[in-house]
């Protein structure tokens, strides 16, 4: 396993970190495998844990807790908010009011008196970042979280934030979470630049594009993968963007026989590479899962085989464009481009 500092904290973290969105209902693991999943990532090496309060709304938090049980000192452990938790209005976004209430659910469910990094899962349009960086500065203070940092923000909003910790003199965000695999590359045009301006840690999610870099999804076989049945139209051929995607698999595979690789040590190997992500967030739902992934560990693809990846998707460009989760609520919402 290898390791790097996270961001600017001098915190060292793998640069394979666990994921644990699939523990529970959301990926049919039980608490059993999870732990066992827990156990070999550890022993592998992976000190970096990620979930989120609504990740089974609250459940993989839960199963989380239990598998670290006794080690935690040992552990950089990361969770998330401002997704809904529940029909309340009031139960999401990133208000003080909110951000107080979800940490505390967070460390009861996680059974622990304080998270290393806490997160902001999804930029929030209705609350300033004054109000979110305050809330977050005062639970740092407090003890209750070490560090903080977003998640799939777009790079102005990035900006935005760092300047308003410092125009306000309040904790700035150290880390940023973004989807980032061979098949969708766009913040190489706009986020990663300003996350290295302002030495920020990386930790990219998604890395093997949702199982169409599992090895997993291939011509002429039938798509059977478990975000299939979850998200069907990602991975309807009918649709042009999954058709693109699959021929760049096809390509992607021979590029990966050729190095000696696995379709999965080729794509964690390409997300490591970029200097500016930090780990790779790996989400296995079993220990078959996990195992096929740590074996990208000490992956180092060179300088031929990432132009080879070049050729097939070009930097700086997305397959899926619709499933990016950073684009300004502008774009999706009529009435917010309208003059009112």
């Amino acid at each position: 396993m290898q390791y790097r500092t996270l961001g600017r904290t001098g915190v060292q973290v793998s640069t394979l970190a666990l994921g644990a969105m699939n523990f529970g209902a959301i990926g049919s693991t039980t608490q059993e495998e999870a732990t066992a999943i827990v156990d070999a990532a550890l022993e592998a090496g992976i000190n970096l844990i990620d979930t989120a309060d609504m990740y089974g709304q609250g459940e993989s938090e839960v199963m989380v807790g239990k598998a670290i049980h006794g080690r935690r000192d040992d552990i950089v452990l990361a969770t998330k908010a401002t997704m809904p938790m529940g029909e309340e209005r009031n139960h999401r976004g990133n208000s003080r009011r909110w951000l107080v209430t979800a940490l505390d659910d967070s460390l009861r469910r996680l059974d622990v008196d304080h998270v290393d990094l806490y997160q902001i899962h999804r930029w929030d349009p209705g609350t300033s970042d004054e109000e979110a960086l305050s809330a977050l500065t005062d639970l740092r203070r407090a003890g209750k979280i070490r560090y903080f940092g977003s998640s799939t923000f777009p790079a102005y909003r990035i900006v935005q934030a760092q300047w308003a910790a410092r125009e306000h003199g309040l904790g700035r965000y150290v880390t940023e979470q973004p989807s980032y695999s061979i098949l969708q590359r766009g913040i190489e045009a706009h986020v990663l630049p300003v996350t290295e301006e302002y030495g920020m840690g990386v930790l990219a999610w998604s890395p093997l594009a949702s199982g169409w870099l599992s090895g997993a999804v291939r011509a002429g076989r039938e798509i059977t993968t478990n975000r299939s049945t979850v998200v069907p139209h990602r991975f309807d051929l009918s649709l042009p963007a999954n058709q693109a995607r699959l021929d760049a698999v096809e390509k992607l595979a021979k590029i990966a026989d050729g190095a000696g690789l696995s379709l999965i040590q080729l794509a964690l190997g390409f997300v490591t590479a970029h200097p500016a992500v930090t780990s790779a967030l790996i989400g296995p739902r079993t220990l078959d899962h996990l195992r096929s992934q740590l074996a990208a560990a000490d992956t180092v693809l060179t300088a031929d085989v990432l132009d080879e990846i070049d050729a097939v998707v070009a930097p700086g460009i997305d397959l899926a464009p619709d499933e990016k989760f950073d684009t300004p609520p502008a774009l999706l919402d009529p009435a917010l481009r309208r003059r009112r």
